[in-house]
């Protein structure tokens, strides 16, 4: 298990066209991949759940990549979410 930390610089936050755009991307990895924000945690493969969040700019999120290739796949996340705006603290 991997569980890094965010800070959300996204102006914006997480609203619904990046939190499709990151549920798409997610989708496509292997191992499980969970947004926890105030102690609630949630698929990152699913949009709605994600949206559930309200991830807004300035949060600290943390993302757990577990399972198979999970450093791989956290490092690929990890360069995705930049473009974002969401920062590895």
């Amino acid at each position: 298990m991997i569980k890094i930390k965010y800070k959300v610089k996204n102006t914006e936050g997480i609203h619904a066209r990046p939190a499709g755009l990151l549920a798409y991307k997610f989708k496509k990895l292997k191992c499980n991949v969970i947004i926890e924000k105030n102690e609630k945690a949630v698929n990152a493969k699913e949009i709605f759940p994600l949206m559930s969040l309200s991830i807004k700019q300035n949060d600290t999120i943390f993302i757990i990549f577990e399972g198979e290739k999970e450093a791989e796949e956290a490092e690929i996340a990890n360069k995705f979410l930049k473009y974002f705006n969401i920062i590895k603290q």
